[in-house]
């Protein structure tokens, strides 16, 4: 499967144009909700990579030794205060970061930290969605630069029960039959993907058996066995994965 995932690479991909100094700072949320894909993308760009794993130790990075950010999902709720008192902490993380001008990137729970670092609501959505499901690109007169890196329609993996309204400042950019927001961005440096475009087999299969209770039957749920038969659908997210990537690491 690895041989082609880089065959769908685009051709433009230069793992060696970019600085090994880059420092690229990874909030984790589970022992088993990692980087998945991204992981090898940063291995093949030598960056710098450290992470705060809050489930160890809450204390937030020093931002000023950090050029990236990138956050992961996990199974709590952003509102999830009581439980999980790093979360305030954390928000006001990402708002720095993005204040900054860092390159931040958010998955899943990242996703919904961002939109609620930025001052909109997160809350449960109409629908779970979890599976290979399909997102659209949302078509606006400002869809060009972060939007111009999703496809039209591209089929991805999917592990949430909640959403979030768009931040004032953000361009919305994907959405999908359960969940209007899927995906926005803030400027050139920001991102918030509420799928999975990092999915790999051994990421789907730690979801499953960490999380199976989540998999109650609904409209947009799969069986395990049909998140397992993902076949091409992990290749051609990953390949998508790589071109988000490359556009964040292209920005000024």
């Amino acid at each position: 499967m690895t041989a082609v995932i880089w065959a769908l690479v685009p051709p433009s991909w230069n793992p060696v144009h970019w600085a090994p100094t880059v420092r690229v700072h990874v909030f984790q949320h589970v022992p088993f909700e990692g980087l998945g894909f991204i992981e090898r993308w940063l291995s093949a760009r030598h960056a710098q990579l450290s992470t705060t794993r809050f489930y160890e130790d809450p204390r937030p990075p020093n931002l000023d030794a950090v050029d990236w950010l990138i956050i992961m999902g996990g199974p709590m709720s952003v509102n999830d205060l009581t439980a999980h008192p790093w979360l305030a902490a954390e928000q006001r993380c990402i708002a720095r970061a993005v204040a900054d001008g860092k390159v931040v990137l958010g998955v899943c729970l990242g996703a919904q930290l961002i939109a609620s670092a930025m001052g909109a609501s997160v809350y449960p959505n109409k629908e779970r969605e979890l599976g290979w499901l399909p997102i659209e690109r949302v078509a606006e007169p400002r869809s060009g630069g972060m939007a111009g890196v999703i496809p039209d329609r591209l089929d991805v993996f999917h592990w949430h029960g909640e959403t979030f309204d768009l931040p004032a400042q953000a361009l919305h950019i994907a959405r999908s039959a359960a969940c209007e927001n899927q995906a926005f961005a803030i400027g050139e440096r920001v991102l918030g993907l509420q799928f999975h475009l990092e999915a790999t087999p051994s990421s789907v299969t730690a979801l499953i058996e960490n999380c199976r209770g989540d998999l109650s039957p609904g409209r947009f749920v799969q069986s395990e066995e049909d998140m397992l038969r993902g076949g091409d659908r992990f290749e051609r997210a990953n390949a998508v994965m790589v071109s988000v990537l490359d556009h964040l690491a292209a920005r000024p």
